[in-house]
């Protein structure tokens, strides 16, 4: 990290919600969590009396089985912005070029900067269409899937022709796949296997779709000199007992998963329809909507909203936009409330 760049550093905003009488709407996290978690928590604390066991067998084993890779390939994170920061750390040195798609998550330039590299913007879905001139100067590209905040998953054909011309061009891809477990499209990794691709790096949240943004458990998936090199810099005892035993166990709850992909998918349909009565909504493969509000104004939107009980996204502090809103998708019951919030009627019935 670049002592200079740090003293110029400022803090991104994000969602989330801290008054907990407030319905949070402004961070994208599952309302459920899988059945057993309270156990699992509850006796990993006995042996969190101890270090944990660095080599994380069991979080890396379940891992893998959950994005189809080895568990070699598993580089443990207290998080999945850790993991994002660890891929830029080993990726950039000052002076370096990095391509940032937006608008996307905002602390994908930030930690470019931190490095002393430089962020080069590119429209989130004009990057593919990069050839691989354009890609030689930088050192790390950047892709979200599902992009945040407008929700569009990666086409995975358009996304591996993509990696392989990165790999032509010496550029290391860090595809951040924080909500594509809403989805039922192949991992990064399982498709830069399929195709010997050793220039991917994959950073993966449990945070979003077990609903448990305060456990901080993640991970990096990533083979030959960049697995070596995650694995060399990551911290020692990365994950607390408590997170590697609970992150495991959600991780091979498939039936959860199948669930809440089906109830996202549904609820997710229904609000679109809904808002679309009185808001630009974007097209969305993940468990939030954009919405351009217009000539309305995004403060008076989010204030209506938050006097009645719900808290939303401004979404004006993602670079490029300027009249949009965030909402999340969560459960029916709160959904309607978010609905009444908006005052949007909606097809309750549905």
């Amino acid at each position: 990290m670049d002592p200079a760049a740090i003293r110029t550093a400022e803090r991104v905003p994000h969602g989330g919600e801290t008054d907990t009488d407030i319905l949070d709407f402004s961070a994208n996290t599952n309302p459920r969590i899988p059945d057993g978690v309270e156990g699992v928590y509850a006796d990993a604390l006995e042996d969190a009396r101890r270090y944990p066991d660095d080599d994380y067998p069991d979080f890396r084993a379940a891992a893998a089985g959950f994005v189809g890779c080895e568990p070699d390939d598993v580089v443990p994170t207290p998080g999945g912005l850790a993991a994002i920061r660890l891929a830029i750390e080993i990726t950039l040195e000052p002076g370096d070029e990095a391509l940032v798609p937006y608008p996307s998550f905002g602390e994908y330039a930030r930690e470019v900067r931190l490095q002393g590299a430089q962020p080069r913007f590119i429209r989130y879905d004009d990057l593919f269409a990069l050839e691989r001139e354009g890609l030689e100067s930088a050192a790390l590209a950047v892709v979200c899937t599902p992009n945040n905040p407008t929700g569009e998953a990666a086409d995975p054909d358009e996304l591996a022709a993509f990696a392989a011309r990165c790999e032509r061009a010496g550029t290391t891809l860090l595809v951040d796949e924080a909500f594509l477990g809403f989805t039922d499209l192949p991992s990064a990794a399982t498709l830069a296997r399929d195709r010997d691709l050793e220039n991917v790096i994959v950073a993966r949240s449990l945070t979003k779709l077990f609903g448990l943004p305060g456990l901080r458990a993640g991970f990096a998936v990533a083979t030959g000199e960049r697995r070596d090199a995650l694995e060399t810099a990551r911290r020692a005892w990365s994950l607390g007992t408590p997170a590697a035993r609970v992150g495991a166990h959600c991780l091979r709850q498939d039936e959860f998963v199948r669930e809440t992909r089906e109830r996202v998918a549904s609820e997710r349909e229904r609000l679109r329809e809904a808002l679309g009565e009185r808001f630009d909504v974007y097209s969305s493969d993940a468990p939030y909507l954009l919405c351009d509000v217009g000539d309305r104004d995004v403060a008076d939107v989010i204030a209506s909203a938050r006097d009645r009980g719900v808290a939303i996204r401004d979404a004006t502090t993602f670079r490029g936009l300027e009249s949009h809103v965030r909402v999340a998708v969560k459960d029916r019951a709160a959904n309607d409330e978010l609905l009444a919030a908006l005052g949007v009627q909606g097809n309750r019935d549905r």
